[in-house]
């Protein structure tokens, strides 16, 4: 009771959590009938990488959408920071631009500049006649700038998007997501169709972000050897279904969740793709 008294007589500020992301038993459907996603339960830290697996059609996309209130889930609850994702509600609305979503198609806008897009990401920042008419402060440039440089894509601010090659362009992507200043980065089969080495130059770059800006980065890959090569953690969805958690300790693969699956089973998804 002591402990108690001491606490309630300080000033205390919001409560922070150190599960950025909760997910308990969600699901969602496309069209009310079929369900695209079934009972998930997912908890991600705050500050790790942490990735999503499985073949195309199995739900991947569907929960980024979840994490960044573009779809609302049918039964179960999400929390982000607290907070449900859902573009209607106004406290969600006040920290959209804290999660840097990075959709497969990029959302890039082809005929205008690197750095053009870059300053995209700064928009939620700006005054509504700034925004209006793409007045960006001093201050904003050189920011875009300094990301430029993070991205190694100095020298090509004035570049047209389409001139750029495929990678090039994922790091225009990745830098107009961390012009927003964000605390949560989602990224959609951002290495998907690269090369291995071009893969392996654009995680790292998402890695050293991650560790220079404390972000929380939830990508969705293909790649079972890649995604536990970087991620804390990696999440394998299959029919909507999360059936497996597992990450890299030492040189052990650990599992997180005690499911159907077999050690060899586990074993042989990772050995199968390291064959790619």
């Amino acid at each position: 009771m002591k402990k108690i008294q001491m606490i309630k007589n300080q000033p205390l500020s919001l409560i922070s959590t150190t599960k950025i992301i909760q997910m308990s038993n969600v699901s969602t459907s496309y069209d009310s009938k079929n369900f695209a996603l079934k009972g998930i339960n997912l908890s991600i830290d705050r500050g790790t990488n942490y990735a999503i697996v499985g073949q195309s059609g199995s739900g991947k996309s569907t929960l980024l959408k979840l994490m960044n209130g573009m779809m609302i889930s049918s039964n179960g609850t999400i929390k982000i920071d607290y907070v449900v994702p859902d573009m209607n509600d106004k406290k969600f609305k006040k920290m959209m631009h804290t999660i840097g979503y990075i959709p497969q198609s990029l959302g890039l806008i082809k005929n205008i500049t690197v750095i053009e897009n870059i300053l995209i990401g700064a928009l939620p920042r700006l005054s509504k006649i700034q925004s209006l008419f793409k007045r960006f402060p001093e201050h904003e440039i050189q920011e875009a700038k300094r990301i430029l440089k993070l991205v190694a894509l100095s020298g090509k601010e004035n570049r047209k998007v389409y001139m750029l090659s495929g990678g090039e362009k994922r790091r225009v992507a990745i830098a107009r997501a961390l012009m927003q200043k964000p605390t949560i980065l989602l990224a959609d089969e951002i290495v998907s169709e690269l090369d291995h080495v071009t893969a392996h130059e654009i995680m790292d770059l998402i890695a050293d972000a991650q560790k220079q800006m404390n972000l929380t980065a939830i990508m969705v890959h293909h790649d079972m050897q890649l995604a536990l090569e970087y991620a804390n953690r990696v999440a394998v969805i299959k029919d909507g279904e999360k059936i497996l958690e597992i990450g890299v300790e030492g040189e052990k693969i650990v599992d997180f969740q005690t499911g159907d699956m077999s050690a060899e089973e586990i074993m042989e998804m990772y050995s199968n793709d390291s064959k790619k």
